[in-house]
C-alpha cells in the first residue's frame, strides 16, 4: 500500500481545510463532542475513573506509537511498555508519583534494550504515553483546584484548536511550518491564540479563582505548548511516512492525533504548576497566583 505524501495530510488550523467535504466535517464534529463528553465525565468523577480513563488512553497511544515506528519484535515492544504504563498508574493510584516515575525510567530502559532497530524512537514512546497521565493525575489530584485546572486546560486547547481551524480556513495566508505541516497557517494561530486566552481567563473568572494578569501569559504558555506538540506529532509521523496513528476515530485519525496538543499542554501545566509549588499541590501552582 502507498502512504499518501505529506502534502496530502490536513490539520486543524489549515489553509486547506476548506476543501474537506461537509459530511467529513460532521463526522468530525460529532467525534469531538462525544470524546469531550467522555473526557469531562472523567473528570467530573476524578478519582479512579479518571486514572484509568487516562490510562487507557495512554496505552492506545502506546500501541498507536510502536505502529507507526515500526518497533520489532512488536508483541514483546507493546507489552513491555504496556507493563511499565500499568504500573506507573497503579503507584499513582496509591499516590506514590515518585514510585510511577521509576516504572517509567525502567520501562523505557527495558524497551530500549529489548526493541531492534527503532531502540530510541521505541523508548521515546513510553515517555511519550506516561507523561499524558503523569501530567493530568498529579494536577487532578488537588482537592481544591484539580478540577479547575483539568477544566481550564481543556478550554484553552479546545478553544484554540477550534478557532485555529476555522481561523486558518477563513483566512489561509503563509505557513507556519511548511516542512512539518503544510497547510497550518499563521492566520490559524493567532486566532487559536486569541481564543485560548479568552477562554482561559473565561474558566478562571468563572470558577471563582481571583483573575491576575499572569493568567494570560499562562494560557499563551499552554497554547504554543500545544502547538509544539501537534507540530512534533506531525514531525513523527512525516519521519516515518504515516498519514494518520491509526483509524479509531472518524474524522480525525488516532488518539495520538487528537491528543498531541493536550499532551504537551499537560506536560508544560504540571511544571508549572511544579515550578511555582510554593502555593501547595501542582494544580495550585498552575492557576492560584
Amino acid at each position: 500500500m502507498t502512504l499518501p505524501a505529506a502534502r496530502e495530510i490536513e490539520e486543524p488550523g489549515d489553509r486547506g481545510a476548506g476543501r474537506r467535504p461537509a459530511g467529513e466535517l460532521i463526522q468530525r464534529v460529532l467525534s469531538s463532542l462525544v470524546l469531550a463528553a467522555v473526557a469531562l465525565a472523567a473528570t467530573a468523577f476524578g478519582g479512579l475513573p479518571f486514572l484509568l480513563f487516562w490510562t487507557g488512553a495512554a496505552l492506545w497511544i502506546w500501541w498507536e506509537w510502536v505502529g507507526i515506528v515500526r518497533a520489532e519484535p512488536r508483541f514483546l515492544v507493546l507489552f513491555l511498555g504496556g507493563i511499565a504504563i500499568a504500573g506507573m498508574a497503579i503507584a499513582l493510584a496509591f499516590d506514590q508519583p515518585a514510585m510511577a516515575f521509576i516504572y517509567v525510567i525502567i520501562g523505557t530502559a527495558v524497551v530500549a534494550a529489548s526493541a531492534n532497530g527503532t531502540r530510541a524512537w521505541s523508548a521515546a514512546g513510553v515517555l511519550y504515553a506516561a507523561v499524558l497521565v503523569i501530567s493530568c493525575v498529579m494536577l487532578r489530584a488537588d482537592p481544591d483546584h484539580g478540577l479547575i485546572a483539568i477544566l481550564w486546560l481543556f478550554a484553552v486547547v479546545w478553544a484554540a484548536d477550534i478557532a485555529a481551524y476555522f481561523t486558518g480556513r477563513a483566512l489561509g495566508g503563509p505557513l507556519l511550518a511548511p516542512s512539518i505541516s503544510p497547510r497550518k497557517t499563521w492566520s490559524g494561530t493567532l486566532g487559536g491564540a486569541l481564543a485560548g486566552v479568552l477562554a482561559g481567563s473565561a474558566t478562571v473568572v468563572l470558577m471563582g479563582l481571583t483573575w491576575r494578569a499572569v493568567h494570560l501569559g499562562l494560557a499563551l504558555v499552554i497554547v504554543a505548548a500545544a502547538q509544539i506538540g501537534d507540530l512534533f506529532e506531525s514531525a513523527i509521523k512525516r519521519r516515518f511516512g504515516v498519514k494518520d496513528a491509526s483509524q479509531l476515530i472518524p474524522g480525525h485519525g488516532g488518539l495520538m492525533d487528537r491528543l498531541d496538543g493536550f499532551l504537551a499542554a499537560a506536560m508544560v501545566a504540571l511544571a508549572i504548576g511544579l515550578a511555582h509549588g510554593a502555593t501547595g499541590t501542582p494544580a495550585a501552582g498552575l492557576l492560584a497566583w
